[in-house]
């Protein structure tokens, strides 16, 4: 490429190039040297003044770089956008430094420069999207191609608006139709930027009896523009959706193309399905798309091109009223936002165009056909054959739903547990698509709230491949993820319900309902107060969980265990994350009992500890003072004189044992020190008590961690069965044929006679012992008792 810059006529050109390659080079260079111990916030991060001599080019784009990569935790998925910029991407970003270039033109070659970018780029758009004779609109934000439209529909349908503005539209108040499906808070900007109330934009309901609950109902639209018409308001524009935000569906746009023309009204139609136009095959409900009134296309998240214009193609005959409306310009420069477009367009030509969507459109046909194949997984699509959009979801029915214990209570537990199991569904769902977008990034898929299906996983490839770099290793990757992660959820699914009773029977926990939270539950330890106050006992409650969950975690096992989420959490509890299938929840909950049952232990007796203490050393200062009462009337008055009790201590010795006190903190009491001055050492004291360990504990096998059972078991039962069977049938064969009854008569006597030898022996060896343990005056007197004999 700098071969063909230097062989550009204009210099100028090429060393635009040149200054553009080499400042993309310089941005797309990750290996940036760091310096040690640097902080996460230098001084280069807070704004200054500027200076006064200047920079160079190289400088600034350092800044550009340091300040684009700045945050560690972001410079890896940062990065890897930007290495999928491409070719493309440099041209249309080229085009925005031409746009400064050519401005600086003089007005005629302007003017001719300018009117020829922008009718090649409208003409390629209105062939490639099969949209004949169609006027362009280009535009920053996706949502002023609509406002624009909105104007010129009221400088049509009012022919005074001109000239007596609001007055016109209050005598007849225009009305401006959009699906509930349609993007947040659209309505709500068109009113705003229109000067208009939010009483002239009416939300039109999907279905909920027949066809996909994504796409507007147009028997109730009939109804709602027939009443307001009659009402004396005007029904001025309806916003249709090829691919709704959400779940990626399309309106009957024949049907509601049908309608407008009825009322008279315009209809709109955007959304990401409308990228299909340019395939050869398309499906009839996008096709008719070609005959509405105007369309707004997102070219550079369906081609991967940053920072190029969206565009409105649109239908009118007087130029006019489009100036009026701000959709033509008499501006040069106006026109100039075409050209990052028309550059882009021209490097990727017809060709490059259509397979970038086609491939777009086999991701997710590969995605749809796997899913199919996969048990508790729900897809959302509106047609199988050609989906750009795949949203599905995790879904497992609950076994004991219909189960109510009364009749009259019925519907109403009914509602309660299918609202529970919806939430749950929402939280689990919501946990696989962090998951499945943190795993394979390049998958580009997120998390959607829809109406009726709760939270689900989206997959919209025309909107993220072509900046990912999506391929289809990457679908196939993304499915080995979901085949992973279903087990889990089953699993904890599962066990949800047996984890809630077996906390609800142990002493000591509290089961805390929390639906939010992806995992087997949430439990906490309940703290036995004794008078205390809440304050008190709140903070004993804390640090009690709080140690609970730092000796859980100190365990060996595969589980999860946290405070929970930072913010709109239970406080003082322990979260349990997701789990397997051969997890032991007997031994988890006996565990955790008995992991509190030790701190709130040894808290008490920390915090028993002063007071106890404190009594004792009271209770020994009485003992000892009782004790020296007790000396001196041992010891006598005489003695206490200074001269005259050495004296007689010297004549007479004093003699008497020390006497102290010593508290022993394992039993808590005082205790004498006569004990240590005789023996001289320190007595041990009384043994402490054995640590509290779960009622659960057993023996492991090799290799197994804690909290897991055998699956193996049903089958190590049964073999072991058939083992002893086995040998109980071996004992059975070995045992000797029958004897006849002479036989039979002397087996029993010669058993008779061991038995007796053997009680002899036994009496001998009990006569012995008896000696053994005799004193040896004992002895001497069972000597002369022998010879006497």
């Amino acid at each position: 490429m700098a071969a063909s810059l230097e062989k550009m006529v204009d210099p100028t050109l090429a060393e635009m190039g040149k200054n553009l390659n080499e400042a993309m080079k310089m941005l797309e260079d990750n290996q940036r040297k760091e310096e040690e111990n640097e902080k996460r916030y230098t001084r280069k991060d807070i704004p200054g003044p500027l200076q006064g001599s200047g920079q160079d080019m190289v400088s600034i784009l350092q800044l550009v770089q340091n300040l684009m990569h700045g945050e560690e935790e972001e410079e890896s998925s940062q990065a890897y956008r930007l290495q999928n910029v491409g070719e493309q991407g440099h041209m249309a970003l080229l085009g925005h430094s031409l746009a400064a270039y050519i401005s600086v033109l003089d007005r005629e070659r302007l003017r001719k420069l300018t009117t020829r970018i922008l009718s090649d780029t409208t003409l390629w758009l209105c062939r490639l999207f099969r949209y004949e004779n169609g006027s362009a609109y280009y535009h920053e934000d996706d949502r002023e191609g609509l406002l624009k439209i909105c104007r010129l529909v009221i400088h049509t349908r009012y022919e005074d608006y001109t000239v007596e503005g609001f007055n016109v539209l209050y005598t007849k108040q225009p009305v401006i139709y959009i699906s509930s499906a349609a993007r947040m808070g659209l309505g709500q900007a068109l009113c705003n930027q229109l000067g208009l109330p939010l009483s002239c934009m009416c939300r039109v309901p999907c279905n909920t009896m027949f066809g996909s609950q994504h796409q507007m109902d147009v028997a109730l639209l009939d109804r709602l523009i027939k009443d307001d018409a009659e009402s004396g308001k005007l029904p001025l524009l309806l916003v249709a959706n090829a691919g709704t935000p959400g779940a990626g569906h399309t309106d009957k746009l024949g049907r509601l193309k049908e309608l407008c023309e009825q009322y008279k009204m315009w209809l709109h139609v955007e959304g990401v399905n409308l990228a299909t136009l340019a395939l050869g095959y398309v499906s009839s409900s996008v096709l008719a798309a070609t005959k509405c009134d105007s369309m707004t296309l997102t070219l550079g998240s369906w081609l991967g091109l940053p920072a190029v214009p969206a565009v409105t193609l649109y239908r009118h005959e007087d130029p006019s009223l489009s100036l009026a409306a701000g959709l033509t310009s008499s501006q040069p420069v106006e026109k100039l936002r075409a050209l990052p477009l028309w550059l882009s367009l021209q490097y990727l030509g017809h060709d490059g165009i259509v397979e970038r969507i086609k491939h777009a459109s086999q991701l997710s046909q590969r995605l749809l056909e796997n899913l199919k194949n996969l048990d508790f997984i729900k897809t959302s699509v509106e047609d199988e054959l050609s989906s750009p959009v795949v949203v599905f979801k995790f879904f497992q029915e609950y076994a004991n739903r219909d189960q109510t214990p009364h009749a009259a209570q019925a519907s109403t537990i009914q509602h309660s547990i299918i609202s529970n199991e919806r939430h749950v569904y929402d939280t689990f769902n919501q946990w696989l698509g962090e998951q499945l977008a943190q795993l394979v990034p390049a998958s580009g898929v997120d998390v959607v709230e829809l109406e009726d299906e709760g939270t689900c996983v989206r997959f919209s490839p025309l909107m993220t491949s072509a900046v990912l770099g999506t391929e289809i290793q990457d679908v196939d990757q993304l499915v080995d993820c979901l085949k992973m992660k279903i087990p889990v959820l089953t699993s904890t699914l599962q066990l949800r319900d047996e984890f809630e009773q077996e906390v609800k029977r142990t002493v000591g926990l509290l089961y805390i309902e929390d639906l939010s939270w992806p995992g087997l539950g949430v439990v906490r330890y309940s703290y036995h107060s004794d008078g205390k106050n809440d304050d008190k006992q709140e903070k004993e409650l804390e640090k009690i969980n709080t140690e609970l969950l730092k000796k859980l975690n100190e365990l060996e096992s595969d589980l999860s265990f946290s405070l929970g989420p930072e913010f709109g959490g239970e406080k003082n509890c322990v979260y349990i994350g997701m789990v397997t299938e051969d997890l032991d929840v007997s031994e988890l909950v006996e565990t955790i009992a008995a992991t509190g049952r030790e701190i709130e232990e040894n808290s008490r007796l920390l915090e028993n500890m002063t007071e106890v203490v404190r009594k004792g050393i009271q209770e020994a200062q009485l003992q000892l003072q009782k004790a020296n009462e007790e000396r001196l009337l041992e010891e006598g008055l005489l003695r206490q004189i200074p001269v005259v009790g050495s004296v007689l201590n010297w004549f007479s010795p004093f003699q008497a044992s020390p006497k102290g006190r010593t508290f022993n903190l394992t039993a808590g009491s005082l205790e004498s020190t006569e004990s240590t001055y005789v023996s001289k050492a320190q007595g041990t004291g009384t043994t402490p008590p054995p640590t509290p360990t779960s009622s659960l504990a057993k023996q492991r096998l090799p290799g197994q961690k804690i909290f897991k059972r055998s699956l193996r078991s049903s089958d190590a039962f049964s073999e072991t069965s058939s083992v002893s069977h086995c040998e109980d049938l071996e004992k059975i064969d070995q045992r000797p044929p029958a004897l006849s009854p002479g036989q039979e008569q002397g087996r029993l006597e010669t058993e008779k006679t061991e038995q007796q030898q053997e009680v002899a022996q036994a009496t001998n060896i009990e006569t012995d012992n008896i000696q053994s343990d005799k004193s040896p005056n004992d002895c001497t007197k069972v000597e002369e008792q022998g010879s006497q004999r």
